[in-house]
């Protein structure tokens, strides 16, 4: 064996141990916040970010809708980067034997398509001939199955985690509007006497948070799975719940608002750790999502309701206070996922997803 098939040996077999621990990272390991695929993830960041451009410049449902392309196309393709990556790998390992497939010496390319072969137990013409290339062979067809099958499981949990985070959004279409804000809810919750029941469906979405945090560290991808309307997505929910949360923590008499508390520390905590496993820039303050003036009105519109809260100067400072300790995030993730986050209050009329099908409500009532 010369040096030059040592060291083609030698970086084919790292090429197929790299590309199988970052399979198995992926799909069968229990993600932590600081352990995530180099290889793949810094090749699909790459792509993200053109994509993500040309998507921004296209009419809004348009740009939605190729945005939502990347998220599946991201599985796709991470399988065929690991697959292609392993299949050069084995056949480095056949040149290095000396390309041993038949009585006579063959080139790379007869162990580029040797390779993928076995990697895909396709019969071909060309079989090792001596034991090692054989164990080679067996090895890649394992790899092949091992990479076929756990796919196939990966993806039911995959959709499924992504159902029942859609769901939870659907859920909060009614209350916060769409897109969702915490001054829409806040405020119908005043209005109509519910207030505290917010504050009990707030501690809700303590365990949905948990779950969503869970799902994300888990399976990243999920970022990258839009919501079915443009004008939903799960970090303007979760922001919103957090949002609410915050303003019960910052307004509402001690002892009254444990179940905000809750929600308030996972979604705060949620924010930062997924904004950690996307590698998002935290942007400099910009944009206030809640001016003064806004705190000043909700604030007073909320009192006039019935509602007794806090000193509106301590209040609005308290709050100001809880705000930098989770907004930072939410808009590092909204830049970089490229999903609307709203303001605290609506602009304009809220819109409601569940009341466009009102039409066909009447159209199925005039039906004989």
């Amino acid at each position: 064996m010369t040096a030059a098939e040592v060291v083609v040996g030698i970086v084919g077999g790292l090429l197929v141990l790299a590309m199988l621990a970052e399979f198995f990272v992926t799909f069968l390991l229990p993600r932590r916040v600081k352990r995530d695929p180099r290889l793949a993830r810094g090749f699909f960041r790459a792509l993200w970010r053109p994509w993500r451009w040309i998507a921004r410049r296209l009419p809004e449902a348009a740009g939605d809708t190729m945005l939502g392309f990347f998220g599946p196309i991201w599985i796709i393709s991470t399988l065929a980067f690991w697959s292609l990556g392993i299949v050069i790998g084995f056949a480095c390992l056949f040149w290095a034997d000396g390309s041993q497939l038949t009585a006579n010496r063959v080139d790379f390319g007869d162990d580029l398509y040797a390779s993928a072969a076995a990697f895909f137990s396709a019969g071909t013409n060309l079989d090792p001939i001596d034991g090692y290339g054989r164990a080679l062979q067996i090895a890649e067809a394992a790899c092949g199955f091992a990479v076929l099958f756990v796919a196939i499981g990966y993806l039911p949990a995959l959709y499924q985690a992504f159902s029942r985070r859609e769901v939870a959004v659907s859920q909060l279409d009614p209350r916060a509007g769409s897109p969702p804000t915490a001054g829409t809810m806040l405020l119908q919750a005043a209005s109509l006497g519910r207030w505290p029941q917010l504050c009990s469906y707030l501690g809700e979405w303590e365990t949905w948070t948990a779950e969503l945090m869970e799902n994300q560290l888990a399976y990243p991808v999920l970022g990258y799975f839009r919501s079915q309307h443009v004008n939903q997505n799960w970090l303007a929910s979760l922001t919103a719940v957090v949002d609410a949360s915050a303003f019960f923590v910052a307004t509402v008499r001690e002892n009254e608002d444990d179940d905000a508390i809750l929600t308030l520390a996972i979604g705060r905590h949620a924010l930062a750790d997924l904004a950690h496993v996307f590698r998002v820039h935290l942007p400099d303050d910009g944009h206030e999502r809640l001016t003064a003036e806004q705190f000043s009105e909700l604030h007073r519109r909320i009192s006039e309701a019935g509602i007794e809260l806090a000193d509106h100067d301590e209040a609005w400072e308290h709050l100001r206070m809880i705000r930098r300790s989770y907004e930072p995030y939410a808009r590092g993730i909204s830049t970089w996922l490229a999903l609307r986050l709203p303001d605290w209050m609506p602009e304009g009329e809220v819109e409601r997803n569940w009341k466009l099908a009102e039409w066909q409500t009447r159209r199925v009532s005039r039906l004989p």
